[in-house]
């Protein structure tokens, strides 16, 4: 199967602080990749780093066959790359549908008619539909966050970087983004989740990596991952001869 991403040697520092240490891996086309790690581990500045909002000190990113490290986020996104982010911020003096025809227009390039209904569609995807004339600003959480999946999806993305966005939701409301996430997954579009809710996470994800101060240190099947010691150690806070 392509590779749509691949990270080489990543590093990224900020005085005495690394927040990417030769940071490496592939994802292949279609594929979903899980990110854990704790607070502060680097997890989305490793985002920042692939999307280019943030310029790497050292490495490469690759994109769908094309190194797009000296590239701006906007011609990224333009390339096929879409982000949520942990905390939404959509635009809240406009209404659901106007976000979504944000992304459509200025990020997917789609015009009149074509970028309506793209949108229209997108929001029956995120379950938004009945919100479409709702004020942004007047959203509940779970409706905030779906409105990040939808303003990402608007931009048609071939990557979908997803930065925890089932953190703080009720049960139910959890396993309604996941049912959400997996459709969109079964559409082809490529994953990379950044989640501390780690069940949701398991329920989608092919692969896990584990980040500690900016660096890999763990990668693999999901199960074989979270019964690492050293990852219980590390994520968890449990002592490994506990």
């Amino acid at each position: 199967m392509a590779t749509i991403l691949r990270l080489e040697q990543l590093a990224k520092s900020f005085g005495a602080v690394t927040v990417a240490d030769d940071l490496s891996y592939e994802l292949a086309a279609g594929e979903a990749l899980g990110v854990i790690g704790p607070n502060g581990a680097g997890k989305t500045s490793m985002f920042n780093l692939i999307t280019g909002t943030l310029s790497p000190d050292h490495g490469r990113v690759h994109f769908a066959g094309q190194d797009v490290t000296g590239l701006s986020a906007a011609r990224r996104c333009r390339l096929g790359m879409a982000r949520s982010f942990q905390i939404p911020q959509p635009f809240s003096g406009m209404t659901v549908f106007e976000n979504a025809m944000i992304a459509a227009t200025q990020a997917a390039g789609l015009s009149g008619r074509e970028a309506e209904d793209h949108c229209l569609s997108v929001l029956d995807q995120t379950d938004l539909l009945d919100k479409a004339n709702t004020l942004a600003g007047g959203l509940t959480l779970l409706q905030r966050k779906r409105l990040e999946l939808t303003r990402a999806l608007c931009a048609k993305p071939k990557l979908l970087l997803l930065d925890e966005i089932a953190g703080g939701l009720t049960e139910a409301e959890c396993t309604s983004l996941v049912q959400t996430i997996k459709d969109i997954r079964g559409r082809g579009v490529s994953i990379v989740w950044i989640e501390h809710v780690v069940h949701a996470l398991l329920a989608v994800v092919d692969r896990l990596i584990v980040i500690d101060f900016g660096k890999k240190i763990a990668e693999g099947e999901p199960e074989a991952i979270m019964q690492s010691p050293d990852v219980q150690e590390i994520y968890l806070g449990i002592e490994v001869d506990a």
